[in-house]
């Protein structure tokens, strides 16, 4: 039998390291030979994933030594500090590599769960770096951040006939013969063209058409559209939002984690010039149950790739980025619950580790903002993960990443809270 204890990330399907490290007491006439040489990794890398094991309380029996005697490049261990820094380093980083002679597919940006490289995927798209994602929807591809885009579209540009069919098939009770119905009556079929400035115009008509049950619905997101005087980009994207928001819930299921999908693009709108922009580079399709898997990139031969830990088991690339190592997220908090969790998050991190054969990047950001991009400023610390001992920090290159954004929390103007606190108290007697 051949097996991996430090490997054993399946426990769901029975795949515990006991049934590696208690062999022999099942077969006692069983001889053990531990394997301890590593064709993959540079030492330094290695150097790392051995700490992790010593850290554990069971398994990690063998102490991993690399075959080649070239010395590699140290891990390093990146401070951010939040996650836009985050996004804007490993896009640097990847970009360097790149110049340097690593492709694109030799690359990969490993996550500990799909919705970590959320924000990531934004940015890749805005810099035209091609990708392709296993172990999850690309992010962009999911069916409610594609109605959501929709809608962003329709903000710019109310003659957009593919974004109306996809937001109206969302309305209960509104299938495509309606849908068809309405978009006519919006004068964007047929030899009768509505200029764009007048298509909300002719929405009182064109809702006649609809159903009772959808037209509160239906009327919001019509009424969110349009931009008022002086309104910002992200403001408009927020009244979207909430307009959206009970479509989503009343079409799909795990509602939550898509509402939150709907405040990411919300917060990626205050980076462009024009709502549209944020859905720029991506096709609407109609809609669907749910999103289409990542297909192969379109730009060129050469792709990034980005992974769950989980569905990069077995395979290996040149550099490795692996995002959100702070606790909560490495490990996550819904393993947490037992010892036996705990442990198996640490052979996910380890597992993660050992995909890297040359250069490897982990990534640290230290505050999480409740609210992107608000003058605010409202966050919560990170802490590091709890994997990141002493033992295995001394085994890496730590560096600082900040925010250069001049639109980040950080950089914008302080406020004086005393004196919008006098202006509102002098307001009450007004």
């Amino acid at each position: 039998m051949v097996g991996d204890d430090a490997q054993a990330l399946y426990s769901f399907r029975a795949a515990e390291p006991r049934h590696i490290l208690e062999f022999d007491r099942v077969f006692p006439g069983a001889t053990t030979v531990v394997l301890e040489t590593n064709y993959r990794s540079s030492q330094q890398i290695l150097d790392v994933a051995n700490a992790v094991g010593a850290d554990a309380t069971v398994g990690f029996s063998a102490v991993l030594q690399a075959a080649r005697t070239a010395p590699g490049v140290g891990p390093q261990l990146v401070r951010c500090a939040d996650e836009d820094a985050q996004t804007d380093a490993v896009c640097d980083r990847i970009l360097s590599h790149r110049e340097a002679g690593t492709a694109l597919h030799e690359q990969a940006v490993l996550v500990r769960a799909s919705h970590h490289s959320a924000l990531l995927e934004l940015e890749l798209g805005a810099r035209r770096i091609p990708f392709l994602k296993y172990g999850g929807l690309r992010f962009i591809e999911a069916a409610h951040v594609k109605d959501m885009l929709a809608a962003f579209r329709l903000a710019d540009n109310p003659s957009d006939v593919v974004a109306w069919f996809r937001l109206l098939q969302l309305l209960v009770g509104v299938g495509p013969a309606t849908a068809h119905r309405v978009v006519q009556e919006l004068g964007l079929l047929g030899s009768r063209e509505t200029p764009p400035s007048d298509v909300l115009g002719a929405w009182p008509q064109a809702a006649a058409h609809l159903p009772d049950a959808a037209r509160p619905a239906a009327g919001a997101l019509a009424a969110a559209l349009a931009a008022r005087p002086g309104e910002s980009i992200p403001t408009h994207a927020e009244r979207l939002r909430i307009a959206v928001a009970p479509l989503i819930e009343a079409t799909y299921p795990d509602v939550s984690a898509r509402l939150t999908d709907l405040d990411t693009l919300v917060a990626a709108s205050s980076k462009v010039a024009r709502l549209s922009d944020v859905a720029a580079d991506h096709v609407l399709e109609p809609p669907r149950s749910t999103g289409n898997l990542a297909g192969p990139p379109v730009i060129d031969e050469d792709w990034l790739v980005i992974s769950t830990v989980h569905s990069a088991k077995g395979l290996e690339w040149d550099v490795v980025h692996l995002l959100q190592v702070t606790d909560g997220n490495i490990p996550s908090d819904m393993a947490l619950s037992s010892a036996a969790g705990l442990e198996e998050e640490r052979r996910v991190f380890y597992v993660a580790l050992t995909r890297a054969r040359h250069a490897l990047h982990l990534y640290m950001p230290e505050r999480y903002h409740h609210h992107p991009n608000g003058r605010d400023d409202r966050h919560g610390w990170a802490q590091p993960s709890r994997f990141l001992s002493d033992r295995v920090r001394s085994r890496c290159d730590e560096v600082t990443e900040r925010n250069h954004r001049p639109d980040a929390a950080g950089n914008l103007s302080a406020v004086n809270a005393g004196e919008r606190i006098s202006v509102a108290l002098e307001g009450l007697w007004v």
